[in-house]
């Protein structure tokens, strides 16, 4: 008897979570608000090189080192590769792939990491969308697109310090390089 009562009590609580969750579960997307035009789509450029991304490495730590302000800064030309790193003397070992994630995420979307995260969250148009590309993808700010004569060419991401901070170095640098 006392089995009874407590499966029956599992079984409940299983159906009461079950429910719960689903209760949860974000509306799905209106698709009659479905947009004419690509919301992201740009033009790009010849991918930014070596010289040209070591210029923006030591742009961002000149920014980075006025601040006092130890960073990560990474670098990736028009397919998300990695082209340029650098690793500022006490910046955290722990930010070093988010910041080459960042460029990845920033260039892999066109979009900075920032506003790829205000529309990453629950309810919004790409809420999980962290857990894709091997989970490579960075939603919080410090990674922006790279454009030459308004065509992209690449993408910076830079990590160690604050949101905020990751954001005005490469903020800065983007508006130098562009």
């Amino acid at each position: 008897m006392r089995r009874q009562i407590l499966s029956s009590l599992l079984v409940g609580a299983a159906v009461l979570v079950s429910s719960e969750l689903r209760a949860q579960q974000p509306a799905p997307p209106n698709l009659d608000a479905v947009p004419e035009k690509m919301p992201f789509s740009n033009a790009y450029g010849a991918p930014i090189g070596a010289k040209r991304a070591n210029a923006v490495i030591e742009a961002a730590a000149a920014e980075a080192s006025k601040r006092g302000w130890p960073m990560n800064i990474a670098v990736v030309d028009a397919g998300a590769n990695l082209t340029a790193f650098m690793r500022m003397d006490g910046a955290w070992l722990g930010s070093i792939d988010i910041a080459i994630n960042k460029a990845f995420t920033a260039k892999a979307f066109d979009i900075s990491t920032l506003e790829l995260g205000r529309n990453s969250q629950p309810k919004d148009q790409f809420f999980g969308i962290h857990v894709s590309n091997h989970a490579r993808v960075m939603i919080f700010a410090g990674g922006i697109p790279i454009k030459m004569n308004g065509q992209i060419v690449g993408a910076v991401g830079v990590s160690g310090g604050s949101g905020e901070q990751d954001q005005a170095v490469a903020e800065a640098v983007v508006a130098a390089s562009s």
